[in-house]
This record gives C-alpha cells, sequence and structure tokens, in this order.
C-alpha cells in the first residue's frame, strides 16, 4: 500500500479554499415541489431548463457508482476528462515551480494543459515496445515533480503499460499518478479503479465520449480517494455539467445498449486488422486494445491523402514519437468498415 502526504502536494492557495455552496445545498430534507425557489436569480417560468442544474451531479453519480462498483465520494464529473484533468494541474501544481511528467507518444493534451497552467512538463518517451521507462521516471523526478500521466490503453499506440511497470511506479513514485483509461472498456484487462483504496497517489480518470458513445455531451470522469476528491471540488466550477448531459447520461447509461455496441467495436476492430495485414501498403501494424490502430506504411503522407482523396478521412501520427510514417485509423460502423477494407485492397505504393 502506497500512502502519501497529500496536504503536501495541494497547492497553498487551494488548501484555504471552499467549495462553492449555494443556498439550496442547506435544504437537502425538502423536494423541489415544496420549495419555491427565489435564490438564483433564474427565470422563474418553467420550461425544463430554466434552472440551474445540480452542481453535485447526485442522480448521475448513483448511476455511475452502480456501474462502476465505487462510492460517489470517489467520483468527480467534469465537463470533458480535459476539465477533470485540467483541475489537477490547478489544484496540485504550482505554476513556473513544479512539473509534471507525460512519456510521448501520448494523448496530446497533457503537454497542452502544462503549458497553459505555466508547468513543465518532462517528456519521458516510451521503450520502444511502447512501455514506459521505470528507470527514467524515477530518476526525471524531483521534489517538485507533482504528476505523473500514464495513458493506459494508450492514445496513439493503442496498447497497455505492463501491471509490473505501473505497480512499480505507483510504489515508488512519490507524486500522484495518473491513469487515464478512455479506452478501457475495449481492452480485456481489468480497470485499475479497483485499486484506488489501495493507493492514496492513485487517480484513475475515464470517459463518457468513447465505449459509451456520448462525445457530444462532454462528459469526463474522475475516480480517486475522497480526501482527493475534496480538494478537487474545491476549484471545480459550480456549475460544470449542464443539466441535457446530466440527464441524457443517465438514461443512455440505463439503456445497457453501450456493452453490445462495444463488442461489435471489438469485431470490426479485428476485421479492419485482418485487412490490414493482407494491404500491400502496410509495413507494420501495432496490437490494439482501443477502438483504434496504428499502422506503419511506407508513406504517410502519401497514403493519408489516398484515404482523403475516397472520402475517409484518419489520423497522421508520423511526427509523434516512435511513429514515424503512421496513421491512426479508428473503427467505424460495420458499413464504413467495410469501405475502408475495400480501399485498403485497391491503395497505391508511392
Amino acid at each position: 500500500m502506497k500512502n502519501v502526504n497529500l496536504e503536501a502536494l495541494v497547492r497553498e492557495n487551494v488548501k484555504s479554499m471552499r467549495p462553492y455552496s449555494s443556498a439550496r445545498d442547506e435544504f437537502n430534507d425538502a423536494t423541489s415541489e415544496e420549495m419555491i425557489f427565489l435564490d438564483a436569480n433564474e427565470n422563474p417560468f418553467e420550461n425544463g431548463i430554466n434552472r440551474y442544474p445540480d452542481p453535485h451531479q447526485t442522480a448521475l453519480k448513483e448511476v455511475l457508482a452502480t456501474i462502476k462498483n465505487v462510492s460517489p465520494k470517489n467520483i468527480l464529473v467534469g465537463n470533458g476528462s480535459d476539465e477533470v484533468l485540467d483541475l489537477l494541474f490547478r489544484a496540485f501544481c504550482e505554476p513556473n515551480v513544479d512539473n509534471v511528467i507525460t512519456l510521448p507518444p501520448t494523448y496530446g493534451m497533457y503537454g497542452v494543459l502544462a503549458n497553459l497552467n505555466a508547468i513543465e512538463n518532462k517528456k519521458i518517451i516510451l521503450n520502444e515496445d511502447f512501455q514506459p521507462n521505470v528507470n527514467s521516471i524515477l530518476n526525471r523526478a524531483n521534489e517538485n515533480t507533482k504528476i505523473l500521466f500514464l495513458c493506459s490503453p494508450n492514445n496513439p499506440t493503442g496498447n497497455s503499460f505492463s501491471e509490473e511497470s505501473i505497480l512499480r511506479i505507483l510504489n515508488e513514485f512519490n507524486g500522484l499518478v495518473v491513469i487515464d483509461e478512455a479506452y478501457i472498456e475495449f481492452s480485456d484487462r481489468p480497470t485499475w479503479l479497483k485499486r484506488i483504496a489501495e493507493f492514496d497517489n492513485l487517480i484513475i480518470v475515464q470517459t463518457l465520449s468513447k465505449a459509451y458513445g456520448m462525445a457530444g455531451l462532454r462528459l469526463g470522469l474522475l475516480f480517486a480517494s475522497s480526501e482527493i476528491i475534496a480538494v478537487l471540488e474545491k476549484i471545480k466550477p459550480p456549475y460544470n455539467v449542464n443539466s441535457v448531459s446530466q440527464s441524457l447520461a443517465i438514461e443512455k447509461l440505463s439503456s445497457l445498449k453501450y456493452i453490445y455496441e462495444i463488442e461489435e467495436i471489438k469485431q470490426e476492430r479485428e476485421k479492419v486488422m485482418k485487412a490490414l495485414v493482407c494491404c500491400k501498403i502496410v509495413t507494420e501494424i501495432f496490437p490494439s486494445e482501443t477502438n483504434f490502430i496504428l499502422f506503419r506504411v511506407d508513406n504517410a503522407t502519401f497514403q493519408y491523402n489516398q484515404f482523403l482523396e475516397n472520402g475517409i478521412v484518419v489520423r497522421n501520427r508520423s511526427n509523434d514519437s516512435l511513429c514515424r510514417s503512421c496513421l491512426r485509423i479508428s473503427i467505424g460502423t460495420p458499413q464504413e468498415n467495410e469501405k475502408v477494407i475495400e480501399l485498403l485492397k485497391n491503395l497505391k505504393n508511392v
């Protein structure tokens, strides 16, 4: 078990802050039908969205707690994962003093948020097998290193980091360890979510944008100890998740349709993978535990343009570390994937 001094990690100005509290927080025992709300200067005429949303996302957290098998006290809901990631910088990283560690090639917003918050970003490139270099991570960390970001399964490489590496990091790294599991539902590996009680420094970030099919709602999830959640609750905007997103998310999560969609995406992934194996312009294919596949071609820019000319938009990741001449393709619907497979048969060499 890893114990950290959370108080020492929190920014000084955040320690004395208190979470935003509305007047309605004082009337938890009263139903909305019994109360007359004249405290927030809202339009009083009911139209379904005339009231401010629940700042605590109580009903949504109850649904998420059941699905994820955690307590609502261990959940923070944000306006997309980018918001909860940004809150970590704001709560724990002192501008122009502290630093974080990222492991390229990885999700680009870690670096963007570091720059936005004036935090040094120590980049430690993954090994050739896309696994973290644990010795380098521990050697580069210092007393001002507050957060390490592990994207697993990783974007854009598609692989998960080994349990051995992550366990060593959790036990030996003295800052917060954020495991970004945006794609965990597409992997056969277990989530690290069940281990937040074991490691005080462990934070899990997930999303409803990928497997759950709610990218348009912008809902990001952060799971951690109740102490970490309490720190983040101090600084989050009070009404950061709108009422429409909350209600639609509850509706979609309750339908369980996403369970079947995840399985279909995994099956379609194998079909596209087999087609890539047979494609003459593909020189290397990387295993995937996500809803996308990274593959190497003879000339990424040329092949990217061939996809585009045929009405298919993919990502050229050639400028990422270790991703020379690589394209990344998301798994679409069966009909979309058939068009991809047909195109792969006819792509030309440079």
